[in-house]
């Protein structure tokens, strides 16, 4: 028998790939199993098989308990004085442990051994696979197609690792069976114990680049950055590039020789059509470069609100918008844009309409005439505040005015805006939001005032809004709303995690007391 348990070791080793030492612990735990079963009770063994020879022996194991407690299970437990009559240095957790007869392999070999050394191999194989791919998630992985089913597709990757791919990350409409050779990007390792542990994916752009980078030897070699991405998955992409070498042409060379380069990595996405884009550090420049193939007559950017509008001609307006708004869509994505299409007849009736609020703003305001208000929107001032505060110099440059009317225009805008402070403070103290609120990062006296004519007057009212109570106050938008009710649930936290240290503290204290 002996012999017999070290061919068996040794076969499922070399079948497997697995340690010796692991098919050994199978059977040391398939043996106590037997073991268990032959003496019909709920006994504790152990059996130790020597890793040389073959040959084991088996024990019977009683943990040891503290002599006033509960024995929950008696034919598995021992207490400590009647443990330590054997053994006085033993301990509460020790084992008390005596021979007994071992069972005989060969009755066991085709049940339980079989089962415990199955599914040890298949632990140790999964343990292996994670351990293989733990470092190489964001990589390509090739494989053959194992089966497909309507969830996803299973890739075989070779030694015993197959790689799962969700339906929803397969390009769309793309026609895989079984047996097809299929390249992904590998986007996470989980060391779950049962179902897939490797999952990729066809549709990220990461898996854009990285074809790219396998294509385009200067991408590889880092003479040509890929600084971003944007995919329709089987439809449409935009690549973002840049040379670190101004000799090089990055668009050129990611082309390759008459479109061999991108037509290869397009012929891996199921004919996805991909533009490659110039990347530029103006954001208006590349905005321009990744609405191609479209041509921009010209821009408008909006810093504060990360948007611009992008004026085209009308006859080119469809296909800057493209299909389905594809075209800008992606161009948004790639440059991290909000970007607004239009052709020049919007774009017009767009800034007259924005002017011609201006122009009414500063007349009501500044008491001014209209040809006045038109003078300051057409120099590009569009607040009292830029009226009142920007350097004299800048009114002073504005042909049509002289140092009178710059004074004048500047003690009026001054005077509102001292008006509107005095309105303010007022509001404040009929409305009283607490002190707290208006100390509170992010809060301005008018936000203060517009937060409590909706009954927000403390933080804790603020704290408990969701972010769409917040959007009835005008100017207000989604992100700042959530960022403010965050910053006024700080002292929620502040206060569990206090209450956490003081009931530790209590807890101690109960302890060192007793």
């Amino acid at each position: 028998m002996s012999k017999e348990i070290l061919m068996v070791v040794d076969a499922v080793s070399n079948e497997k790939g697995v340690e010796e030492e692991i098919i050994f612990d199978a059977l040391e735990a398939a043996l106590a199993s037997a073991t268990r079963k032959r003496s019909g009770k709920d006994i504790e063994c152990r059996v130790k098989i020597d890793r040389e020879t073959g040959d084991y022996d088996t024990f019977r194991r009683w943990e040891v308990v503290a002599d006033d407690e509960e024995q929950e299970f008696p034919l598995r437990q021992i207490t400590l004085s009647a443990a330590q009559v054997e053994d006085p240095e033993i301990e509460i957790g020790g084992w008390v442990e005596d021979d007994i007869e071992s069972v005989d392999f060969g009755r066991i070999a085709a049940q339980t051994a079989k089962q415990v050394i199955v599914q040890k191999v298949r632990e140790a194989e999964r343990a292996r696979v994670v351990e293989a791919f733990k470092d190489r998630v964001g990589e390509l992985v090739m494989g053959i197609v194992k089966r497909t089913e309507r969830g996803g597709v299973y890739i075989d990757l070779g030694n015993n690792a197959e790689a799962y791919i969700r339906r929803e990350e397969m390009i769309p409409r793309e026609a895989v069976r079984t047996g097809d050779r299929l390249r992904a990007f590998l986007r996470d390792v989980e060391p779950e114990a049962y179902g897939p542990q490797l999952f990729a994916t066809r549709t990220s752009p990461e898996f854009l680049i990285e074809l790219f980078k396998l294509e385009v030897p200067e991408v590889g070699q880092g003479v040509i950055e890929i600084r971003g991405a944007a995919r329709d998955a089987g439809s449409r992409a935009k690549i973002a590039v840049v040379s670190n070498d101004p000799r090089l042409d990055p668009v050129g060379a990611c082309v390759g020789m008459r479109g061999s380069r991108v037509q290869t990595v397009s012929n891996e996405l199921a004919g996805e059509r991909v533009d490659i884009i110039l990347w530029n550090e103006s954001p208006a420049q590349f905005v321009i470069n990744a609405m191609a193939p479209a041509e921009v007559a010209s821009i408008i950017v909006d810093e504060d609100n990360q948007s611009m509008d992008i004026i085209v001609d009308s006859e080119k307006l469809s296909l800057a918008i493209g299909r389905g708004g594809q075209n800008v869509r992606l161009a948004g994505e790639l440059t991290g844009w909000a970007l607004n299409v239009m052709d020049e007849g919007a774009a017009d009736e767009k800034n007259e309409s924005e002017a011609r609020v201006l122009v009414d703003k500063f007349v009501e305001q500044l008491t001014v005439d209209e040809e006045v208000a038109t003078i300051l929107v057409q120099e590009g001032f569009t607040s009292v505040e830029e009226v009142a505060y920007v350097p004299e110099q800048e009114l002073l440059d504005v042909d049509e005015f002289d140092d009178e009317m710059v004074q004048e225009l500047r003690s009026r805008a001054q005077d509102v805006l001292l008006t509107q402070a005095l309105v303010t403070d007022e509001k404040i103290k009929n409305l009283n939001p607490s002190d707290e609120l208006l100390a509170m990062e992010g809060i301005t006296a008018e936000l203060a005032v517009s937060l409590a004519e909706i009954e927000v007057t403390t933080v804790d009212d603020l704290a408990d809004l969701a972010t769409d109570e917040l959007m009835v106050i005008d100017g207000m938008d989604e992100e700042t709303a959530g960022t403010l009710i965050m910053k006024a649930r700080e002292s929620w936290f502040e206060e569990d995690e206090s209450s956490a240290q003081e009931s530790g503290a209590e807890a101690g204290a109960e302890a060192s007391g007793g």
